[in-house]
């Protein structure tokens, strides 16, 4: 089979946990862009703090970002999709983190706003290299909001998550980190973002692997033809997938691609 797609997480995934890209999985991406596969790195990641990793890899394309809900191409910085969520049906949201005391930000394709920005907080934005703008969110939210972001250590995310699950939602809510909840359009998911990708480039499913590695991975990994998981994703990630392979600290993305012949 002829691979024409590689869709690859981003954090857990093509990073190792110090956010780091290790050279062996850098050789193998840019080893399969060689042999004519599109690199596309699909994540809950904005656009903004994911271009420099696709700098990174030597490599231009496509990313799909905010776990879908924008997909932009790198080279024009132009946005190809977005699922945009309206202010009315993120206020509920907002006003319950708001009284839950967690940290939060809301995103554009392309811009992240917050309200505060404490030690913890700038520390977390450092390391994904997002420079987050400060905004007074009582008057008025961003316009072209794809992704409202909650973040808080992960037994806090824990209680989030599950008082959540007892409501009804008007927007679908994914959890895409053990400290991250990230709240969407309902069609906003990295799998159909990466078939509407596909349609637009007449690539066919069984012509996509994707790799991932959290909750968010799920949808790609079902829709591509080949779908891996990461060692270090969780259980339910796993069962999804068609093949487990190593860990993003034992270079996986690399392992998975040499096994295929791509690299």
């Amino acid at each position: 089979m002829r691979y024409r797609l590689i869709a690859l997480d981003v954090d857990g995934t093509l990073l190792n946990d110090r956010h780091e890209l290790t050279p062996r999985v850098k050789a193998a991406v840019q080893a399969a862009a060689r042999k004519g596969a599109e690199i596309v790195l699909c994540t809950g990641r904005g656009p903004s703090n994911t271009f420099p990793v696709l700098r990174a890899l030597g490599l231009e394309g496509t990313i799909i970002g905010h776990n879908g809900a924008s997909i932009v191409d790198s080279r024009h910085r132009k946005v190809l999709h977005e699922a945009v969520i309206s202010p009315g049906r993120t206020r509920e949201y907002i006003a319950d983190l708001r009284e839950r005391g967690i940290h939060f930000d809301l995103n554009t394709t392309f811009e992240t706003y917050v309200e505060r920005l404490d030690e913890t907080v700038a520390k977390m934005y450092a390391a994904l290299h997002v420079k987050p703008i400060p905004r007074d969110f009582r008057g008025g939210l961003p316009e072209r909001m794809v992704k409202l972001s909650a973040f808080a250590e992960k037994d806090r995310m824990d209680e989030v998550e599950e008082a959540w699950r007892k409501k009804k939602h008007a927007l679908h809510y994914i959890r895409s980190g053990d400290e991250f909840i990230d709240v969407q359009h309902p069609d906003a998911t990295k799998g159909k973002s990466l078939e509407k990708l596909a349609a637009m480039k007449g690539i066919r499913r069984e012509e996509i692997v994707a790799i991932g590695n959290y909750f968010n991975d799920i949808a790609m990994i079902a829709y591509a033809g080949v779908g891996i998981a990461m060692d270090n994703a969780p259980q339910q990630v796993k069962a999804e997938a068609d093949e487990v392979t190593l860990s993003n600290n034992e270079d996986g993305v690399a392992v998975a691609l040499e096994n295929l012949g791509l690299a």
